[in-house]
């Protein structure tokens, strides 16, 4: 059997705070027909990875490798796939597969397929020196980004990509930005690029000097009040009390976009304080491929700089645990290849 390394989820231990990820020797995956098998180089850690091992998102699959920003090189091609071949760099993102039949697929909203499958949750991802993808969803990265800085677009760029087109930002508007992680230094930079007057509203020193230093029109902490009526806002922390602050922030017909997969209960709303005049409350669900396209074009064409944190492979549980506790800024990256 050839073999390869993986870090596979275990059950969690009740009461502790104890990363549950286990170091596994496990036999390398093999392509199907439509599918590429790729060296690993880099995975991006997401919170959506922090939600997993924590249980905030159920076990779809017991000993699942976690893991969907996932940059690496073709090391075999299935029998049929084609526009792909060996040595080819490309990127694997949270989107694994849909059914491509049913409504949601035929009118190009494949983020709602009710069959979809996810990397690194019903099938294994990145956290592993060898992953498998279908073809049909693997991307060709910009020459722009090495590795370590693309990784993080394969999620936190897409999905903030995405709840900034969802957020309706006018030309010239004013957005806000609660909690800035991975994704939000992302899509503030994007934004900012685009003429919109940026407001971030985050925790911890770091990330509020990383905010200003990439343009911020204001900083300020995470429940205080925006200083300006925003149009629209995006909140990337996983905190549902931030819900009412963000909504009374909004100016008429605001609109505020929920970028995450897990949130914490969203307190009582007052529908005249909260609702009233136009404004919108909406979720963020996963991605389309075509939200992957469009972001890495943009990406390099507005020269977004990634501030990635890298981990060796052997401190995937540490990364998470860092993640958790806010003990870094930017976007961590597990740099998996050994050469």
């Amino acid at each position: 059997m050839v073999s390869m390394r993986a870090w596979s989820l275990q059950d969690r231990l009740p009461g502790t705070l104890t990363i549950p990820l286990a170091l596994t020797e496990r036999a390398m995956p093999t392509p199907t027909p439509a599918e590429l098998m790729i060296r690993v180089s880099a995975c991006g850690v997401c919170r959506t990875d922090l939600h997993l091992v924590e249980g905030d998102l159920p076990t779809r699959r017991s000993g699942v490798v976690p893991g969907h920003e996932v940059v690496g090189t073709v090391a075999d091609v299935g029998a049929t796939t084609e526009g792909f071949t060996v040595g080819d760099r490309v990127g694997v993102a949270w989107l694994r597969s849909t059914c491509g039949a049913c409504r949601w697929c035929r009118a190009g909203r494949e983020n709602l397929c009710l069959q979809s499958r996810y990397t690194g949750w019903d099938d294994d991802g990145g956290y592993a020196e060898y992953a498998v993808v279908p073809a049909a969803y693997a991307y060709r990265l910009p020459d722009a980004f090495d590795d370590l800085h693309a990784a993080p677009l394969l999620c936190a760029g897409i999905i903030g990509y995405r709840a900034l087109r969802l957020a309706h930002v006018p030309p010239g508007g004013r957005l806000g930005i609660y909690g800035f992680g991975g994704s939000a230094h992302i899509t503030a930079q994007i934004a900012i690029a685009q003429g919109t007057e940026v407001h971030v509203l985050t925790r911890g020193e770091q990330a509020q000097a990383l905010a200003r230093d990439l343009g911020a029109a204001s900083v300020g902490g995470a429940r205080d009040r925006a200083p300006v009526q925003l149009d629209a806002a995006i909140l990337f922390a996983p905190a549902g009390d931030l819900v009412p602050l963000a909504l009374e922030s909004l100016d008429q017909g605001g609109t505020l976009a929920v970028a995450g997969i897990h949130l914490s209960d969203i307190p009582a709303l007052n529908y005249q304080r909260h609702l009233f005049r136009e404004r919108t409350l909406r979720s963020v669900t996963s991605n389309t491929r075509q939200d992957g396209v469009e972001l890495l074009a943009l990406a390099a064409t507005l020269g977004v700089q990634v501030h990635p944190v890298p981990y060796a492979f052997d401190h995937a549980p540490q990364a998470l645990a860092d993640l958790r506790d806010g003990r870094f800024h930017g976007a961590a990256v597990l740099q998996v290849a050994s050469d």
